[in-house]
């Protein structure tokens, strides 16, 4: 499983990258047929709250699934993504197995 991590107009920390790894890493435990995972990092209105973007897609064979989350932090709108990825994953599974 490939994993990359753009971070759009602004360099992402070693720290940020090293937790993002970690977290999206996890997602294969729901799913064996992940072929490549893109998360992209974007700062919306640098001024307001709520402005920090992830947008991750999932690259499975024969589809895509995709999520995007905006929150305080990029660590936050991480952590909120995982779940709802985890149920999509869930069901693609499911789907392929019924097959």
């Amino acid at each position: 499983m490939d994993i990359n991590v753009k971070a759009i107009k602004f360099d992402a920390t070693d720290k940020l990258q090293e937790f993002i790894q970690k977290k999206v890493g996890k997602l294969d435990k729901f799913c064996d047929d992940i072929r490549k995972i893109e998360v992209s990092l974007k700062v919306v209105k640098p001024a307001t709250a709520q402005n920090k973007e992830v947008s991750i897609a999932v690259t499975l064979p024969g589809n895509e699934i995709h999520v995007e989350k905006l929150s305080d932090t990029f660590e936050e709108a991480i952590t909120q993504s995982l779940p709802i990825l985890e149920r999509q994953l869930v069901k693609y599974k499911e789907k392929q197995s019924q097959k």
